[in-house]
Formats: C-alpha cells, sequence, structure tokens
C-alpha cells in the first residue's frame, strides 16, 4: 500500500476537508484528491461520504482512519525516543492532568521548568478524562487516583484532601460557621455531584448536601470554585494545596474534610528512558519537597 497515500488520507479524515488538509501538507486540493481517488481505487472502495461541507468518513474509512492513527502515534513514539537519545532536553512534552490541579498547583510552577530548560515545549492538556498514555495521546499524566493502564511507569507524588474554605470578607459579612448545621445559613460553592471528579471529594459534597444547603453554586472544576470563593461567594469545597497560593484563605470547620486522595505521575514504559519526561519528573518532585516545606513553616 502507498504510505503517501495513506499519509495525504489521514490529513484528509483529520481535517474532514480537502482544502484543509491541502493548507496543512502544502499541496493543491486537486493533487489532495486524486491521491485520496487514487486510494480508494487501489482499496476499491469508497473512503468518504462526500457533501457540499466537507467530507464524512465511510464505515471503510473509519477502520483505516483507526489504522493510520495507530500508525502515527507509533511514528510519533519511535520520533520521540529518537529525540531522546540526544544530550540535551528539548522538543514538545505533552503533559495531561486535571484541570483544577493544572490550573492551580501545576501551571503556576511552569516557570522553573522553563528556567532550567529553555528549549523544551510542553503541550498541557487539562481535561478530567483519563487519557490513553499507551497509545500516546500524551506522554506523561499527572492523575488524582492511581492510573489502571497497564505498560506504565508510575510513581506516588503526594496526598491531597479536599477541605472547606472562605475569604475573609465573605465570613466577616455572613460569620464563621461553627459546625455542621450552620452551613444551611450559608451559599456552598463546589463541583457538581454529575461532573467528573476524585471520589472522596464527591463523597464530602454529598454528605455536606445532607444539611440542606439552601443557596449553592456548582462548578465543574475546582479553579472554577476558587474564583467564587476569592470574590466572596461562599464557602467552597477545595483542595488543600490552595493553603500555599492563597495564604489569605481561611479554613472552615477544619475537622470537615475528605478521605485522602492519592496523586500519581504515570508515564509509558517506553518512555523510561526520556530525557524530557525525566527532567519534568525531577522538577515536579523539587516542587513538591518545597511545597511541603513552605507547609510545615505555616
Amino acid at each position: 500500500m502507498d504510505w503517501d497515500k495513506l499519509r495525504i488520507f489521514h490529513a484528509v479524515a483529520d481535517a474532514g476537508s480537502l482544502t484543509h488538509a491541502g493548507d496543512k501538507l502544502n499541496l493543491s486540493q486537486s493533487a489532495v484528491s486524486r491521491q485520496v481517488r487514487g486510494l480508494e481505487e487501489q482499496l476499491n472502495t469508497n473512503l468518504f461520504h462526500r457533501h457540499a461541507r466537507g467530507l464524512i468518513l465511510t464505515e471503510q474509512g473509519e477502520l483505516l482512519f483507526d489504522a493510520t492513527t495507530a500508525m502515527a502515534r507509533r511514528v510519533d513514539a519511535a520520533s520521540a525516543r529518537i529525540r531522546d537519545s540526544e544530550e540535551e532536553v528539548f522538543g514538545e512534552l505533552r503533559v495531561t492532568t486535571t484541570t483544577g490541579f493544572g490550573t492551580l498547583w501545576l501551571a503556576p510552577r511552569l516557570s522553573k521548568l522553563y528556567d532550567r530548560y529553555p528549549d523544551l515545549k510542553v503541550d498541557l492538556m487539562l481535561e478530567e478524562r483519563v487519557l490513553d498514555l499507551p497509545m500516546r495521546e500524551a506522554d506523561v499524566a499527572i492523575r488524582l487516583k492511581e492510573p489502571s493502564q497497564a505498560d506504565l511507569v508510575r510513581k506516588r507524588l503526594m496526598t491531597v484532601r479536599m477541605c472547606l474554605f472562605a475569604s475573609p470578607s465573605y465570613l466577616e459579612a455572613n460569620g464563621m460557621p461553627e459546625r455542621l448545621d450552620d452551613l444551611a445559613a450559608h451559599r456552598l460553592i463546589c463541583q457538581n455531584t454529575h461532573t467528573n471528579q476524585v471520589g472522596a471529594g464527591l463523597h464530602l459534597v454529598q454528605q455536606l448536601m445532607l444539611y440542606e444547603i439552601r443557596s449553592l453554586l456548582t462548578v465543574n472544576n475546582y479553579f472554577g470554585a476558587l474564583q467564587g470563593v476569592i470574590n466572596d461567594l461562599g464557602i467552597g469545597v477545595l483542595p488543600d494545596y490552595v493553603v500555599r497560593d492563597f495564604p489569605d484563605l481561611v479554613r472552615v470547620l477544619p475537622e470537615v474534610e475528605s478521605a485522602e486522595v492519592p496523586v500519581f505521575l504515570a508515564y509509558p514504559e517506553e518512555l523510561r528512558q526520556s530525557k524530557r519526561v525525566a527532567a519534568f519528573k525531577d522538577f515536579v518532585q523539587d516542587e513538591i519537597i518545597t511545597y511541603r516545606k513552605q507547609l510545615v513553616q505555616r
């Protein structure tokens, strides 16, 4: 099978348009069209449904696109390993973690990583969905539970608890609750129980809901909940690491907290020798050591 035709087919399927694929490949629309037609003739099947607004893969096209996607990831993995045979740390590193941890803990610290490795390019993917590391959807993951995927190197980094926090201004205006029953007179800010979140955080929110909370603000990630808290909207369920970067926040009902949530760093076994991954892992571990020391000093 013609590898060049497969490459062009993959670009068209990914873009959904001959024109957009041509722009990406620096080819004319007619040249792209000829290559796709040639591949369809070679396979004796239609790979696309052609519409005025673009192209849609046929069932046969979907099968071929799955195959070319796997091939592209394999090539990316091989390229990464070749690049990592060099002495210097450079190139792209795709890191995935949750929106809350990525925005509140990791992103504010990345300047130190860039200071060490100015030629490193970090692609930070923040989402609750667990990306497939063995299939190279990302190079490194930081997750708030132990990854279950096979063929991963994993390291436990730290533990987190979900706690209650409020701003001084909010508490001055609304009073400090002294027991759980008092929460009924306050607005609670938390993740919606229908959104993806760590089980310990969900369990805590479900317990708090038993106290007939009359005013509620739900957000689909901890970054949004934090914005509500620092803008004096109510008492928020937030991870305990926010006290490091937002020291003005006041811990409310200190005895109320979730079970421990483990934080793991993981990456594919095939990247065990990657200098980019090793550099990122060392950076995160150094930052956690600094973070722990600062907590002790508080």
